[in-house]
């Protein structure tokens, strides 16, 4: 990726960040308060998110190569760009219009354009799909944990029955392809849809191979499937760690299992309203909402909320520096991978 392009992903970072910093409805004094309330719970926390965005990147990385090796390119960089990605996501509306571009852009001189932008749609995929997975098995644990009753057992089986449906469409997804639908899908929308339409057919052998790639990946890798979906559940497992470890600093008795199913209602509750950079508002109101649902005060879900949204602050900075780190010897790398897909064409050609 040329530098320019990196500047603007790491200036549009640094906005994103201040202007979330001035608009947050907490006077610093309090932020300052609960955080020392925290203690060494805060710093634990940060911790843990080094093993979550490493599950991540195995989940990631095992996409990626599904196909063999990538030459060239390390489990860390790749870890790089989860972190990295995941922090332009948490400062965009609508969560993926900053991160995938950038991947994409940074995968491109290991993998190629096509292979690059088919890993990032699959993982995309795959990070969603492990979340109507771990909504849909809480509803079990759940019902094993508590007595359900009418309004609660309606309400469990509208979100179990809404996350297989999305289930479902993900399998269909990923037997068919997704890009060239994608792109469809975008002719039909005012503003866009001239772009989409010269994009579908300038790049239609691209579009191609990018659905021919998704398809592979469930149907001849399944192994690869099914490790790169486990660790994602796993992803969303540790992060309930999180609510855990914050509930327990504010002295609440809470077991793991009610972590999980207050992290599961919340984020389902916080990702149906996805219009706002790092869910503002809707996070907090998911979590009291959860709290609450099991028998806690209200007010412990705001102090989750506001302690959540310090962490993510946090690594947002941090995955925008890391956008300028490890950047050396690109260009080169870039060079070899098409020298090296030039002297492979040319022997298909002597071949034929």
């Amino acid at each position: 990726m040329n530098n320019k392009f990196r500047n603007i992903f790491m200036a549009f970072g640094i906005i994103a960040i201040i202007i979330m910093l001035c608009t947050m409805d907490m006077d610093y004094t309090d932020i300052w308060r609960y955080l020392k309330q925290a203690g060494i719970y805060f710093p634990l926390i940060l911790g843990l998110w080094l093993v979550i965005y490493w599950v991540n990147t195995c989940s990631w990385w095992l996409i990626i190569n599904d196909e063999g090796r990538v030459k060239g390119l390390s489990f860390w960089r790749v870890y790089k760009l989860t972190v990295s990605g995941f922090a332009l996501n948490y400062t965009t509306p609508c969560g993926l219009m900053g991160g995938e571009p950038y991947r994409i852009m940074e995968l491109k001189p290991f993998t190629g354009v096509s292979k690059a932008t088919s890993s990032v749609i699959l993982y995309v995929m795959m990070h969603i799909f492990s979340h109507f997975w771990f909504w849909f098995l809480s509803v079990f644990l759940y019902i094993a944990l508590y007595p359900v009753g009418v309004s609660m057992g309606i309400m469990l089986g509208v979100i179990a029955a809404f996350c297989m449906l999305a289930i479902y469409f993900f399998v269909r997804g990923y037997k068919t392809g997704m890009a060239q639908k994608g792109i469809r899908l975008l002719t039909h929308i005012p503003f866009v849809k001239n772009w989409a339409r010269r994009f579908e057919q300038e790049k239609q052998d691209t579009l191609e191979q990018i659905d021919s790639q998704i398809a592979l990946l469930h149907g001849q890798h399944k192994r690869t499937f099914y490790a790169s979906l486990f660790f994602e559940v796993m992803a969303r497992v540790l992060q309930s760690l999180e609510i855990y470890l914050i509930l327990k600093a504010f002295a609440a008795d809470i077991s793991i299992a009610d972590s999980i199913l207050i992290l599961a209602f919340s984020s389902l509750f916080s990702n149906l309203i996805f219009f706002s950079p790092m869910q503002l508002g809707a996070r907090e109101g998911g979590l009291a909402l959860a709290v609450d649902g099991l028998h806690l005060t209200g007010a412990l879900g705001v102090y989750t909320g506001l302690i959540t949204r310090i962490r993510e602050l946090v690594w947002i900075a941090i995955g925008i520096l890391l956008i300028k780190v490890g950047n050396k010897d690109l260009k080169k790398i870039q060079e070899e991978y098409e020298a090296d897909q030039k002297s492979q064409q040319q022997t298909i050609n002597k071949g034929k």
